[in-house]
């Protein structure tokens, strides 16, 4: 990796943090940005899990007031949460490179859709929202367990899908439930890391470390001006990013 790619990847950890902070999604910048320095698209998975986790953590710290009175949520959907995540990582370990290689394109496919139609869904499913509960009901602590697998495996748009879950079941201010998500997706991310250190198996530290240092600067970022930032944008950059990834596995 040379010097100018260095730079490239700790600005694509920058960028990833900030945006998981605010609307989710951050690893259809980072992801692609990897397989453009080379790396394999399981190396690059591996690796931009590891950097993310802590971007995730810091946002979640600048969200620390919307959580407060979350924290029987945050235990109960963290179980979840963690026996997803272990499935989807070691999913990602056991199955064939050449799966994950066919896989990721409809992944991020199914992700930037999430991301250009967040809005709309989230809107429909709070509409429909009539069963929502102030509390963990066994839906929501499904679902959530199902997102944990999802994330472990790819996690490109797990956010998102989070948000728009929690519009169906959870019946709380949008920027509580942004906070309860910032917890979550950093768990997953976490989780998966810390298999992913155990097998030892597609790894590149230097990536992962350089994706940790944006992606913490990027969740400070994140929590303090990233309400500021216009969504379209955000969204619009994603999506560029995520169609020239499927383009790069699919050549």
């Amino acid at each position: 990796m040379s010097f100018w790619q260095g730079v490239l990847v700790f600005l694509a950890g920058l960028w990833a943090g900030t945006i998981n902070t605010v609307v989710g999604s951050g690893t259809l910048v980072s992801f692609p940005t990897l397989l453009a320095i080379g790396l394999n698209p399981v190396t690059a998975n591996v690796s931009n899990t590891l950097g993310l986790f802590p971007g995730s953590f810091v946002g979640a710290y600048g969200y620390r007031r919307e959580l407060v009175g979350q924290r029987a949520r945050v235990a109960s959907l963290s179980v979840a949460i963690t026996i997803g995540s272990v499935a989807g990582s070691l999913l990602l370990l056991v199955l064939p490179s050449s799966a994950f290689k066919a896989i990721v394109p409809v992944l991020i496919a199914v992700a930037l859709l999430l991301v250009i139609f967040g809005r709309h869904i989230n809107t429909w499913l709070a509409a429909r929202g009539s069963h929502a509960s102030e509390h963990v009901t066994t839906p929501l602590w499904v679902s959530m367990l199902g997102t944990g697998v999802y994330g472990g495996y790819f996690g490109a748009a797990q956010g998102i899908l989070q948000m728009g879950l929690f519009g169906i079941f959870l019946k709380d201010d949008i920027q509580r439930q942004n906070g309860l998500k910032n917890v979550l997706s950093g768990l997953v991310n976490l989780v998966a890391a810390i298999v992913f250190v155990i097998i030892g198996k597609h790894l590149d530290w230097a990536v992962a470390g350089l994706i940790a240092a944006g992606s913490i600067c990027g969740g400070v970022l994140g929590a303090r001006i990233g309400r500021r930032l216009p969504p379209g944008v955000l969204r619009a950059v994603i999506v560029v990013v995520g169609v020239a990834a499927i383009v790069k596995l699919l050549i």
